[in-house]
């Protein structure tokens, strides 16, 4: 879509530094500033975090302008986001005070700009954020190395107030406490919504206040859309808090700044916020970018200065895949199943719309629970329903759902109860977020866990068919879902019965075989397919959507059947689908077993548009058929 976008150049934020003498009406009109930018860059990116980085911008903006000692020189005062949601709006405030290049607003979500999420790659990005509640821990880290260096400086971490759902946080408070951790200084953005509902009727965080000052914490509390109140929370802080470590909980709104983004603008009764992530549509950027412009020029009047002065860019926006995603199939899938089973129980961690949830928990209410943003109960809460009978149908996004609870999903296996665990954002793609959303790692993580079966379909029908094959198999199965829209030459693939162990021939070829699971690989190595019967080579292209199982007898029909096999994965190359089917190759004891190649991911993954990560990965259908032909050209002249 053609649309014209408009942003602030640095030139405009240095007018409002130095033309504004009030700290408080200079604060409240570079956070505006930032949010007129932040909303640019999400737009031109087609996806972010909006309202998390609005909430979050006056706190930002007075910490940077106001509070922080020379918070971008070596030995200044840190501050570092604990939720990451609201990297985009510290990447516009960055760029205004001249700590980032101007044109990396330009970048956002893309292949060597800035990460969806904070990443130390970036200038005064302090800590990568991945799993909720890792702040406060990281910041006493940093506190006790500056101290065994000789060095004193103060370090300030913003929280979400769903991410105190997360354990760790509370781990955290005491040792903070013991040593007499003055520097730091947490600051809650208490905006009430966690991803796209309210924190009260997900998890309720009950009495904050009394919480930290029961583990001897200095307590504060201010409305954090308003410098004159932070100004004298921190006052506050230094006066009656000098010694030990300190929480200001900041009330804010989520969408702050502009009414169309702001929770306060939800109708009653509504329990859904539209503006979490992803992009706003057109209209809505529109009147937001109005309202923010209106705000604040009338703002710079106050002051005699002229109305903002706009750069301009005229775009082609992205524009959204169309196809079936299958959390949603899986969601409809699951409602139907259960209503012929009364043992399913669906678990869920604040994630009811991207997991495909919301008509199970329509359906069924009574028998849905909503864990919020603690795996690590859900899980262990899930092994409790599991002893009593029931059938837990556990749910997250699959980088939050292997490796946190990755202990508890053990303790499970070893009391051998049946539990399926699904995890949706499987993968590489989407790569906008960053590599904290992105499960590359989950096969390795959760394939040697005694009876847990890992399971990837392809497209709708084997998605159908896989939530049948969960419930009714005997063993535990981690589901493997990738969340983006299924290409049409994946979905047209169909299913057939899932035999544990066994794939099938999706493009029959020659004795060239590559073997993938999922949609995005299967619709690459089509793709590739198709590319190299131009060169002469046709290739065969098998699913196997068994990620830690291969039946042996299978496996030796099809290896006796090529020269070449080449495994693809979205995953990292070790510990994944290639490294079991190359030892089960071995173990057949074969005479004249094909060479065999794995081709996945060797380093961490990129953020950027899905084909800029998929080639970066060499996992495109044109490096796929690069590699594939060079392998078999070095093949035939040995």
């Amino acid at each position: 879509m053609n649309t014209s976008l408009a942003w602030l150049p640095a030139d405009e934020f240095t007018r409002i530094l130095e033309g504004i003498g009030d700290v408080h009406e200079r604060s409240r009109a570079f956070a505006d500033a930032s949010r007129i930018n932040t909303l640019y860059s999400i737009v031109r990116a087609g996806s972010g975090h909006l309202g998390s980085s609005f909430s979050a911008a006056d706190t930002v903006s007075w910490l940077l302008l106001q509070e922080m000692r020379s918070p971008f020189e070596p030995g200044g005062d840190i501050y570092f986001s604990s939720k990451g949601h609201d990297a985009p709006g510290l990447y516009a405030s960055l760029i205004g005070l001249g700590a980032l290049p101007e044109e990396k607003l330009h970048q956002l979500r893309r292949l060597g700009g800035l990460p969806g999420h904070p990443d130390v790659s970036i200038p005064h990005m302090h800590a990568n954020t991945g799993s909720l509640g890792m702040g406060i821990s990281r910041a006493k880290g940093m506190i006790l190395g500056d101290r065994l260096a000789g060095a004193r400086r103060r370090v300030y971490v913003l929280t979400g107030d769903g991410e105190l759902q997360e354990g760790q946080n509370w781990e955290a408070l005491a040792g903070a406490v013991r040593h007499g951790m003055g520097e730091l200084t947490v600051i809650v953005d208490h905006n009430k919504i966690q991803s796209d509902t309210w924190v009260a009727e997900v998890s309720d965080l009950g009495d904050l206040e009394a919480k930290f000052r029961s583990f001897g914490w200095g307590v504060l509390r201010c409305d954090g859309n308003s410098a004159q109140e932070l100004d004298s929370a921190f006052r506050l802080r230094e006066k009656e808090h000098a010694g030990v470590p300190a929480v200001i909980i900041a009330d804010t709104v989520k969408g702050a700044g502009a009414a169309t983004f702001a929770a306060t603008s939800m109708p009653e009764g509504e329990w859904r916020y539209r503006f979490h992530s992803g992009a706003p549509a057109r209209e809505d950027y529109l009147r937001a970018h109005g309202e923010l412009v209106a705000s604040l020029d009338a703002l710079l009047g106050r002051h005699g200065l002229a109305p903002l002065a706009f750069s301009r860019a005229d775009l082609t926006l992205p524009v959204k895949p169309s196809g079936p995603q299958l959390p949603q199939v899986y969601g409809r899938a699951l409602v139907n199943r259960a209503l012929a089973d009364e043992r399913i129980v669906a678990l869920d961690a604040d994630l009811v719309l991207d997991t495909g949830l919301i008509p199970f928990s329509q359906a069924l209410p009574e028998r849905f629970v909503e864990c919020g943003i603690a795996e690590q109960d859900m899980v262990s809460m899930a092994g409790g329903l599991a002893s009593r009978g029931l059938l837990p149908f556990v749910h997250s996004f699959s980088c939050f759902l292997h490796a946190r609870p990755n202990e508890q999903i053990y303790t499970n296996a070893s009391e051998h109860r049946k539990i399926v665990y699904v995890g949706s954002l499987a993968g590489l793609i989407p790569a906008a977020p960053g590599h904290s959303h992105q499960a590359v790692r989950d096969i390795s993580a959760l394939g040697a866990v005694p009876g847990l079966v890992v399971l990837e379909p392809a497209n709708s029908a084997e998605t159908e068919a896989a939530v049948d094959y969960c419930a009714d198999a005997e063993s535990s199965t981690y589901l493997r879902l990738v969340s983006t829209p299924v290409s049409e030459e994946a979905e047209a693939l169909g299913a057939e019965p899932l035999t544990l162990g066994h794939g099938r021939v999706v493009r029959a070829g020659g004795r060239t075989v590559a073997i993938g699971s999922g949609p995005i690989v299967l619709t690459q190595l089509l793709r590739a397919a198709q590319l190299l019967t131009a060169e002469g080579i046709e290739l065969t292209v098998v699913a196997l959507p068994w990620l830690n199982r291969v039946d042996s007898a299978w496996l030796a029909d099809l290896a006796a059947g090529a020269d070449q096999l080449f495994v693809v994965e979205n995953h990292y190359t070790h510990g994944g689908q290639a490294d079991l089917i190359a030892r089960s190759l071995l173990e057949l004891g074969q005479e004249g077993l094909p060479a065999f190649t794995g081709i996945g991911l060797t380093e961490v993954p990129e953020c950027g548009t899905e084909a800029e990560v998929l080639d970066a990965h060499g996992l495109s259908a044109k490096r796929l058929a690069e590699r594939i032909q060079e392998r078999v050209r070095r093949g035939a002249h040995r």
